[in-house]
Order: C-alpha cells, then sequence, then structure tokens
C-alpha cells in the first residue's frame, strides 16, 4: 500500500501532535506554524485512550473529530493511531489483573504509561475493541492517511512474568515443541535435575537461586516477542475490517539498548516500517549508531524506503543529563537517516509539553515558541526536505552485507557467556564503523536474505545460526564472495546447544580453520597481533587458540595473515585467510582488533572483492 500521502508527493515531515495538551485557540497557531514549517503530516491520538474511551464503553469523539477536520481543511496527512498505546486509570482501576509483573513478581503499577500485560485477555479485548471503534469512525475521513497500531511496543512493560504469561507460554512451548520430550531436549534439560513431566511445572525465567537455563530464557524472549506480535496483528485485524485500504504501521525503536523484539519477524506485518531514533550521548560513538540503526531498519525493509516515525529536534528527557544539540545537529541527524533510506522524517513531538514527565523533551514548536533559533532550523529543515523530491522513493544499493539476527543477540547475550562484558553489537558496529570510515555502504540484513547479490559478506558474532544460513553464506563464497567471519560465530544452533568438533562449528569447514578454546579477555586487556601487512596492532574483548588444518594433498586449509604476539597465544593465528575453488574467500577474524587495524583488514577484503573503498 502507499504512504505518497503520508510524504506528500516527495519526503514526508511531520511529527507526534498532541491537541488535546492544549486549548482550542492554540491549534489555530499550530496549523499555521505547521504551513510554515513544511509539514506534510502529523501522528495523532497515540496516548489518547483517555480522552477518546471516557469509561468502558464511553466515546468522546467530537475533539479528535475537530483535529481531523481542522488539519485536512490545512492540507496535513494524518498518521492516526489506534490510542491503545495506555490505558487509561479506570481500566486499571476496575481490572488491576491487567498490571504487568517483573522478573521479582512485584507488580508495576499505573501512573506512568504501557502500564498492561502483553497477555491479559482483558487488555487484549479493550485494545481491539478500541481500534475497531477508531476504524468505524475514521475509515473515510479525508484526512486518513496511515493506521498507527499502538506505539513503541515492548518500550516498558516486556518481559512480564505474572501468572497470565506463564500460562501463555505453556501454550506457546506446546506449539513450538509439540511434546516434553522434545521441550526437555531443547532446553537441555538433563542438566541440573531440569527435565520436566508436566507442561504445568514450567514457569517463565523468574528470578531464581542462580544461573537460569539458557535455552529457558531464550524461548521466553521468543515468546515475549510473538505475544506483543499477536496483540499487534489484532488490533490491525480490526483495523482492516472498516479501512482495508490504508497502511498500517506500528514504530519500531532500533535503537542499540533495546532489544526485546524481533523486528525481522515482525516486518512481514505492517505495510510500511517505521521506527524511532534518538541519540545517546554516553554512547562512544552515537552518530555511528544512528548510521548503523538506519541501515538496520533499510534492512528489516527489506531494501524499500521506511520512515523515521520519531527523533528529537534537540534534548530529550530520559537520560541523566540530556545535553541539547547544537544547531546544525538537527539537520545533520534527520538527513543521515533519509540518504539511508528513509522517505519520512517524524519527530516527537510537535508542540513541547508545559506539563507531565516529557516536558523537557525537545519538540519541533519549543518552550520558546515560535520566535527561537530552534524552530528556525525545524523550517529550514523542511524547506530542504521539500527540495529533494526527486529521490522520494529511491532505493540505496550496497555491494557488502552484515549479517545481523536479533535471536543470536538473545542467545549470545545470555546467561553464562565466556565473556559477559562483551555485547553481541561491539563487532557490528565496529565493522560498520571502519567501512563507514571509508565511505562504504553496507546493507545490515537477517542470515535469511538473498545474499546472492553481494561481494562481501560479513558475518559479525553471529553465535547462533541455523544451518540453511550457514549453508547459505557457504553458498555465496563458492559463488564468488569474499566472506569474513569473526570469533563467536556459528558456536550454538538455535536451541543454543554447541556444535561440536571445534569452533566455529557451523563456519569450520569452510573457513579452514578449527578453533579448540576460547580465551577471553578481562575489560581493559589487550592482546598485540600483527596486522595485516605485519603492521603492529592490538585486539580486545575476545582471542582464541586457532589452528590451520592441513590437506593431505594440498597443505594447509587457510594461511594465515595475522599472528597473536604476546600472552598465552603468541604465535598462534589471529586472522586467516582461504581461498576457494570459485572465486571466493573465506576469511577469519579471532579478536576485535583496534579501529586501524580493523579498518586495514576491511581494505584487504575490499580490494580482493573489487569493491571500492
Amino acid at each position: 500500500m502507499s504512504v505518497a500521502r503520508i510524504n506528500g508527493g516527495g519526503i514526508g515531515y511531520g511529527g507526534d501532535y498532541n491537541p488535546e495538551q492544549w486549548p482550542r485557540q492554540v491549534w489555530d497557531e499550530d496549523v499555521d506554524l505547521m504551513a510554515r514549517a513544511g509539514v506534510t503530516f502529523v501522528t495523532l491520538g497515540v496516548f489518547s485512550w483517555s480522552w477518546i474511551e471516557t469509561a468502558d464503553g464511553v466515546y468522546e469523539f467530537d475533539w479528535l473529530d475537530d483535529a481531523m477536520d481542522l488539519l485536512h481543511e490545512h492540507g496535513i496527512a494524518v498518521d492516526l493511531a489506534t490510542a491503545t498505546a495506555t490505558p487509561p486509570p479506570w481500566l486499571s482501576h476496575a481490572h488491576p489483573e491487567v498490571l504487568p509483573v517483573d522478573v521479582e513478581g512485584r507488580t508495576r503499577w499505573p501512573g506512568s504509561r504501557q502500564a498492561w500485560c502483553p497477555n491479559s485477555p482483558v487488555f487484549a479485548a479493550k485494545a481491539v475493541r478500541l481500534a475497531g471503534e477508531m476504524a468505524r469512525r475514521y475509515a473515510d475521513h479525508p484526512a486518513l492517511a496511515m493506521w498507527h497500531i499502538s506505539n513503541e511496543y515492548a518500550c516498558h512493560n516486556l518481559p512480564c512474568y505474572c501468572d497470565r504469561c506463564a500460562a501463555a507460554f505453556r501454550r506457546w512451548l506446546h506449539e513450538r515443541y509439540g511434546g516434553l520430550d522434545a521441550l526437555n531436549d531443547a532446553w537441555g534439560t538433563a542438566f541440573w535435575s531440569q527435565r520436566y513431566t508436566d507442561l504445568e511445572q514450567v514457569l517463565p525465567p523468574r528470578l531464581t537461586t542462580t544461573i537460569p537455563n539458557p535455552t529457558h530464557v531464550l524461548d521466553y524472549r521468543r515468546f515475549s516477542s510473538d505475544s506483543l506480535l499477536a496483540l499487534y496483528r489484532a488490533e490491525a485485524a480490526a483495523v482492516r475490517e472498516h479501512s482495508p485500504d490504508i497502511p498500517i504501521t506500528t514504530n519500531f525503536m532500533t535503537m542499540r539498548h533495546f532489544d526485546h523484539l524481533d523486528y525481522h519477524r515482525w516486518a512481514q506485518h505492517v505495510d510500511v516500517v517505521s521506527t524511532d531514533h534518538y541519540i545517546v550521548n554516553t554512547w562512544p560513538h552515537p552518530r555511528a549508531e544512528l548510521a548503523f540503526s538506519a541501515d538496520l531498519v533499510r534492512g528489516i525493509a527489506g531494501g524499500a524506503p521506511w520512515i523515521l516515525m520519531e527523533h528529537s529536534t534537540s534534548a530529550v528527557n530520559w537520560q541523566p543529563t540530556n545535553p541539547a544539540k547544537a544547531l546544525g545537529q538537527t539537520l545533520r541527524d534527520s538527513l543521515a537517516q533519509v540518504a539511508r533510506g528513509a522517505d519520512t522524517v517524524g519527530f516527537f513531538q510537535w508542540r513541547q509539553s508545559r506539563a507531565g514527565a516529557e516536558k523537557y523533551h525537545s519538540a519541533m514548536v519549543p518552550h520558546a515558541g515560535p520566535d527561537s533559533a530552534r524552530f528556525r532550523e525545524v523550517c529550514e529543515l523542511g524547506d530542504l526536505l521539500g527540495r529533494l523530491k526527486e529521490i522520494a522513493g529511491s532505493r540505496v544499493a550496497a555491494d557488502v552485507a552484515i549479517l545481523f539476527d536479533t535471536q543470536a543477540r538473545w542467545a549470545a547475550e545470555g546467561p553464562a557467556m565466556p565473556n559477559s562484558a562483551l555485547a553481541y553489537l561491539d563487532t557490528p558496529e565496529a565493522v560498520h564503523r571502519a567501512l563507514r570510515s571509508r565511505g562504504v555502504t553496507a546493507d545490515v540484513v537477517h542470515p535469511g536474505s538473498d545474499l546472492s547479490g553481494y561481494r562481501v559478506l560479513i558475518v559479525p558474532t553471529l553465535y547462533t545460526v541455523q544451518p540453511a544460513h550457514a549453508e547459505a553464506v557457504a553458498a555465496a563464497a563458492a559463488a564468488g564472495a569474499h566472506v569474513l567471519v569473526t570469533f563467536f560465530s556459528g558456536i550454538a544452533d538455535p536451541d543454543d546447544h554447541v556444535l561440536l568438533g571445534g569452533y566455529p562449528g557451523a563456519f569450520r569447514e569452510l573457513l579452514g580453520v578449527r578453533v579448540e578454546e576460547f580465551f577471553p579477555l578481562l575489560p581493559g586487556e589487550t592482546v598485540a597481533v600483527t596486522g595485516p601487512g605485519d603492521a603492529a596492532g592490538t585486539g580486545r574483548s575476545w582471542s582464541e587458540d586457532v589452528t590451520v588444518p592441513r590437506d593431505s594433498l594440498d597443505g594447509p586449509l587457510a594461511g594465515v595473515v595475522a599472528t597473536y604476539t604476546d600472552g598465552p597465544l603468541a604465535g598462534r593465528p589471529a586472522i586467516t585467510r582461504r581461498e576457494l575453488p570459485g572465486g571466493g574467500v573465506a576469511w577469519y577474524l579471532s579478536t576485535l582488533p583496534d579501529d586501524a587495524t580493523l579498518r586495514d583488514l576491511l581494505a584487504e577484503v575490499l580490494a580482493g572483492a573489487g569493491v571500492p573503498a
């Protein structure tokens, strides 16, 4: 379905609009200012449940009718939310059983937002009913251009560990495994006497005495993501019943610290992928993280244009200290997202709130009003986006792909790992940053994507891997692609069972290497390596005892490109390279190098594949 109406035929521009926070006379000023700024759309109704359904089954739509009419009169399209993100006080008061429960068994009470259990039948029924009422009323309204289901799923209420979730988890497990024998095998319950003899014995992975079962934890993350997806799909179905021709989305959250949902599974259920992204100043490379996130969203969208639903004009309100953006950074951050595939640029929010938890979150119209440098920058951005109309609908082309899998991340960051200080994203972000420094565009794609068009594939810390995905990587290499696999990839199957016979199990034959033991490094510890071309470098976070098996006729299966030069692995291979019969090359990187060494290595990989850098 087309989202052209949101974008006004070019690059869309706008943000969340909350007219219920303001007297009616302010609305008229708002639409005039929107015209000045070049706004093409607003998202309406995200947190409006208590203003729309004032009591159970009692609806007051008059104010929303007025807002929809006013926006249409001024040529502004509406992305209309189902208003279900946060239930009103009357709902949780009448039905406290809808409230979520944390890992320690404590109820999370209302008074903030998103205080609902993902598996509450009462909440689901009320939310689906409201979504249907919204669609029934506004399906034919001329301002309506897109539906926005709920908001930022899992931002605050996942995982929930209540008894309702426990029962739903058992149903999910029954559908996944069919019986207890398969469940016990997948979870490895022969260890620590965890064997289940009745499905009713299974609980969520609540607070326990020591390390929980890793596959139990992994499956609960899968279940939790699927639970919210089912709720989203129920709301979407209620909307489509009355409004089948209007595109539907929900805003993902593709930021470094957010890992609750498997967006590759979710993407097939939205008509257009949209996401929220905010700069976190405490991260070491915040703008590089923005670039990685945008390329990841493009991968989730299958290369199609996508929507930046929310970002900030300046400071946010939820960090310990919330620095303002320097003038010019709003333009820079927005255009960086457009350059990486966004056809729509949105902010939270249009007018900065006077009260409430987000009153110090920046907005398009700040507390200082339109006579301010920030609003002038907002208008400048609107003018720039208006002049970029001709690139709307275009796609980003890339010769390089970085493989990324949320479920591999969940497993790699599970309990009792060799190095808990190593985050899954450390390696793919370092690789992406090094490529970006050389001006090389990379897609960030799921391992199940079509890999055949890429000249270079990078497989960073893909801890768990499905056999079909490992075979696809090998097939791409056999067809001539140059593949770089990093440490802690191909180690376990999707149940988090180690692939035996030596690491990296799933990629061992492709790479022509065998690792007998990991040597993870302590925080701050480094190990010296010879970089490509005998340059001196260092590795951090990880090292391992790499051996290169010999073919009985042709000698070593792979060549040694760099070695460790100190520590217990001195003289052992750190980087290897294997030439394949079809013209492809398989590289193995057994540590996380310093930035210069990583850039040099990638330069060799790219040059060999004929990718300009």
